[in-house]
């Protein structure tokens, strides 16, 4: 029962320290488009295609067909 109890609360700190409260000045950082993981969009589509490109594929952004090229 000791072991189930310390079990738990090691579960409970672990998921705690991952919780951070933050003021609104520092908000306006953290939404910068910087921060953000497609703050611009026409680098991750170029991204896009050219793993498209290098992979020989396509697929799995919206996109169907094969990567021969020929469609």
């Amino acid at each position: 029962m000791k072991l189930v109890r310390l079990l738990m609360l090691i579960i409970i700190a672990a998921m705690l320290v991952g919780c951070a409260a933050t003021s609104p000045w520092q908000r306006e950082h953290l939404s910068k488009p910087v921060m953000q993981f497609d703050h611009n969009k026409e680098e991750a589509i170029a991204r896009e295609h050219m793993l498209n490109t290098l992979e020989g594929s396509a697929g799995g952004f919206g996109v169907g067909g094969g990567g021969c090229g020929c469609n």
